[in-house]
C-alpha cells in the first residue's frame, strides 16, 4: 500500500505570499486616501455640529437678554473652561455662553474653534480636531486636497478656514 503525502509545497506557498503581497501593495495606498477623506469629512461634520450648538446658545441668549446681535466672535482654546466672546452683551457672562454651548455639544471642550456671528447668529465656524485635520460650516472650504494648507501647527490656520467659510456663507 503506497501513502500518500497531502499539502502544499514550498513553491506553492511562496506563489500564495506573492499573490497576497501584491494585492496588499495595491490596496495599502487606495486606503490611506479614504482615511484621509474620512477624517476631513469628520472635521468638517463636527463644524457643523458646533454651528448648530453656537446658534441654539445665540437664540437662547437673545430669549435672555435680547441683545446676542451684539455678540460677533466667540473663541474657544482646546481643554479651556471658557470662551472667549467679542461683544458679550450685557446681563451675560462668557461662563454662561460656554455653559450653554457645551450643554449642546458634550465634546466642545476638548476642540479648539472660533467662530463668526452676524445677528445673533452663527455665520462660519472653523474648528481644529487635532494638528492635521480642520473643518468648516459651511463645509467645502477645507478638502482632501487642500487640507494641509490648513494645518493646525501654523498659527493663524484657523483664522484662514474661519475666512474662507465667511466666504462662502456670505
Amino acid at each position: 500500500m503506497k501513502t500518500t503525502k497531502k499539502g502544499f509545497t514550498l513553491i506553492e506557498l511562496i506563489v500564495v505570499i506573492a499573490i497576497i503581497g501584491v494585492l496588499a501593495a495595491i490596496l495599502v495606498p487606495s486606503m490611506l486616501g479614504y482615511v484621509k477623506k474620512s477624517k476631513v469629512s469628520s472635521a468638517n461634520s463636527t463644524a457643523s455640529t458646533l454651528q448648530k450648538a453656537i446658534n441654539t446658545t445665540l437664540i437662547e441668549i437673545d430669549e435672555e437678554t435680547q441683545d446676542a446681535g451684539s455678540i460677533t466672535r466667540i473663541d474657544h482654546a482646546k481643554n479651556a473652561t471658557t470662551v472667549t466672546v467679542t461683544g458679550l452683551p450685557s446681563g451675560t457672562t462668557a461662563n454662561a455662553i460656554w455653559a450653554k454651548i457645551e450643554n449642546y455639544m458634550e465634546k466642545a471642550k476638548k476642540l479648539k474653534f472660533v467662530s463668526e456671528c452676524e445677528g445673533a447668529a452663527c455665520k462660519a465656524v472653523a474648528v481644529a480636531l487635532d494638528d492635521t485635520y480642520t473643518g468648516t460650516a459651511p463645509g467645502g472650504v477645507v478638502t482632501v486636497d487642500n487640507y494641509k494648507s490648513y494645518n493646525n501647527t501654523n498659527d493663524g490656520t484657523l483664522s484662514k478656514a474661519l475666512s474662507g467659510a465667511v466666504v462662502k456663507a456670505s
